[in-house]
């Protein structure tokens, strides 16, 4: 018990410390809370802390709010809102435009063969995927602020999107349209797509003006690699049909990947051998080269544009040899030329997306704020969450007036973005210079482009979703916990829908942090021989506990769900349950136990304590009176101070029971109330 030795005795209560300034000396008197705020705080902030409300902290914050009025306010305000002007001051144009150049080509010339395919995936004609190519990615690049952030058409999201509005606007049970007829189908599928884009954009600007960006947290990262992973294997089964030139429905609701395959294998028979033909060669092309730009990454100048590539070669092929003539392939067609005239989506549709439009906006944001943390962390710069709700909501928003469906960060052109060299937000300005040439000039050129290679496209896109599988043994090793919250997510993904999928593995995962939360124990210390270090008991044999003196940790948050186990935990290690009249020991098995005349909670694991647990606390501290037992309550957060305050806590413990530290309540439990050991309460320094 060296650690609590020393010459000095307490002064009483209310008598005048000669302590002048704690720092400066080996040994110390123990500090209450009271006393350190006399010695380091101000007495005002004291009794608010300990009495009164802290109206002053929502003084204060409005009055930061009102001086962004000012001239400099507001300056600041236009800083923070539109990245550019702080970061294109400082950009390096030798060393960056190059790079950015290069990224955002390379970029441009896959969103077109993509944008296009993911479209079809979004059950709206390719040329709207050419639009959610251009709008999002221009809007982004100035109110982002991932510098190494590739935006657009995203599967996930468009997987999502078309299930939602192939439930609006559902195609008829007959199946054979006319020309008009699949028009008319197709605008309303596009305000459909259109509408849910503005509901998630204006959703994002909701949580923006909030101030939640915080909610990204919320989907974690087993959660989101679970859906993305199960999201590709929707893709996977739901282009089967077009690679194999089987014109079937498109299945939706639960289940719906089990009832794809069940209608592909029975209407197997029926396939074209054309197409089939033309999907085997395309990802006998796409796939390797796909593999050959991971591989050789360092090696290569720029990726190889393989689906560019594809895209011409099959336009050819299908051109010289009138293959959608003579053998019934489907393909792209005439695309406009131009922009949309802007339109403003249906308010009456509003409510019927809704409910679609949170998962989406939920998708949208947890993915782009992950990758642009990823990237940020790699490249050493921070990102503003709030921030990217903003940018992410005004693109989807503004783009939705342009008949673009929702858009996010894409997982596969943002990793294209950083191997081409890409730097700052700049490169999406190229990147929107190709997709504009192919808008105005070039999209004549795509008029034969075989359908079966677009969902080619979308197939090989999914590539890297699809090796994400390969980080579970790692996984499993590091945290059983996140190994379960992956396996239920995809599972909940890939049998029930992606919506359903994403509210299991969200549900799941707050739970696996409650029942977390619920497992801990309550551990008593024990002191180090020679320090002031204070360990659990069950860690080493030789750690000194003092007879009658009872040292607690408690490690987590005290709520609702866990005053129940906080309760019994304090009830067994103090021998206040009815009937037992010795307390639990952590000690030898041949030990002793006293009763308990004094215990030190260590309350610094607690985080926050809301009504319930603040109640129970101030039970504890009744029994313990009842019982004659002393309770001291150290390294309390300043928040659950307040609480307990407000709870009442002051009504049966006094200040002089409130301490800094758990040497500080110790060496006063020691030198107080007569346990066996040294009688004075001084503490190193």
């Amino acid at each position: 018990m060296s650690g609590l030795l020393g010459a000095r005795t307490c002064s009483r209560p209310g008598e005048a410390s000669d302590l002048k300034s704690p720092l400066s000396a080996k040994l110390r008197e123990p500090l209450t809370e009271a006393r350190f705020q006399q010695l380091f705080g101000d007495a005002e902030q004291e009794r608010e802390l300990l009495a009164e409300p802290r109206w002053s902290e929502l003084c204060r914050r409005w009055k930061r709010r009102t001086r962004a009025c000012s001239g400099p306010g507001a300056w600041r305000l236009l800083l923070a809102r539109l990245p550019p002007l702080r970061w294109l001051p400082r950009y390096r144009w030798r060393a960056w435009l190059l790079g950015d150049a290069v990224a955002g080509v390379t970029v441009g010339i896959v969103h077109v063969p993509q944008g296009m395919a993911f479209a079809l995936l979004t059950s709206v004609p390719p040329v709207f995927g050419l639009y959610t190519s251009f709008f999002p990615v221009l809007i982004y690049t100035l109110l982002g602020t991932g510098r190494h952030l590739s935006t657009g058409t995203f599967a996930v999201l468009s997987l999502m999107t078309g299930s939602a509005v192939e439930q609006l606007v559902p195609e008829p049970l007959g199946g054979n349209l006319s020309v008009t007829e699949r028009e008319q189908l197709d605008a309303q599928r596009v305000q459909a797509a259109a509408a849910l884009a503005f509901g998630s954009g204006a959703l994002m600007l909701g949580m923006f003006a909030l101030q939640l960006g915080v909610l990204s947290t919320f989907l974690s990262e087993p959660v989101v690699k679970a859906l993305t992973s199960g999201t590709a294997l929707h893709v996977l089964v739901s282009q089967l049909p077009s690679l194999l030139g089987l014109p079937l429905p498109r299945q939706i609701g639960c289940f719906a990947l089990f009832k794809t395959l069940a209608a592909v294998l029975t209407a197997l028979p029926r396939s074209n051998p054309a197409e089939l033909t033309i999907s085997a060669l395309s990802l006998a092309l796409l796939v390797p080269v796909k593999e050959l730009n991971v591989r050789f990454r360092d090696k290569l100048p720029t990726p190889i544009p393989g689906e560019i590539v594809m895209v011409l070669l099959a336009s050819v092929l299908c051109f010289t040899s009138s293959l959608d003539e003579r053998y019934n392939v489907q393909i792209v067609g005439l695309l406009p030329g131009g922009f949309p005239q802007p339109l403003f989506p249906n308010l009456a549709e509003l409510p019927r997306v809704l409910d679609d439009s949170l998962p989406i906006a939920l998708v949208t944001f947890a993915v782009s704020a992950s990758l642009a943390s990823i990237y940020a962390d790699k490249h050493s710069y921070t990102i503003d969450a709030n921030q990217e709700l903003l940018a992410h909501g005004a693109s989807n928003l503004i783009s939705s007036l342009f008949s673009c469906f929702p858009n996010s960060a894409s997982l596969a052109t943002t990793s294209l973005l950083v191997d081409a060299g890409g730097n700052t937000q700049l490169a999406g300005l190229f990147s929107c210079v190709v997709v504009l040439s192919v808008l105005l000039w070039l999209g004549p050129f795509f008029y034969y482009l075989p359908k079966a290679v677009l969902a080619c496209i979308n197939i090989s896109s999914m590539r890297q979703m699809f090796f994400q599988m390969r980080e579970l043994p790692q996984l499993w090793r590091t945290s059983r916990m996140d190994f379960a919250v992956w396996m239920v997510t995809w599972l909940a993904v890939v049998t029930l829908s992606v919506d359903l999928g994403l509210a299991v593995g969200v549900v799941f995962s707050m739970m696996t942090v409650v029942c977390r939360t619920q497992r801990v124990q309550c551990v008593a210390l024990g002191l180090a021989e020679g320090t002031e270090l204070y360990r659990p008991l069950k860690e080493s044999p030789k750690l000194l506990q003092v007879p009658g003196l009872c040292i607690l940790s408690y490690p987590t948050p005290l709520y609702f769900g866990t005053r129940g186990e906080f309760r019994r935990m304090l009830e067994w290690h103090l021998g206040l349950r009815r009937g037992k009249k010795t307390p639990k020991t952590d000690g030898p098995p041949d030990a002793v136990a006293e009763p308990v005349r004094a215990v030190v909670l260590d309350c610094g694991g607690i985080t926050f304590a809301d009504a319930a647990g603040a109640r129970e606390v101030v039970q504890l501290a009744s029994r313990c009176q009842d019982a004659g037992i002393h309770l001291l309550l150290a390294q309390c957060h300043a928040s659950v101070l307040g609480t307990l305050t407000q709870a009442g806590l002051l009504d049966r413990v006094t200040p002089e029971q409130l301490f800094v530290s758990v040497q500080d309540a110790a060496a006063y439990a020691l030198a107080r109330l007569e346990l066996a050991g040294p009688k004075t309460c001084t503490v190193w320094v």
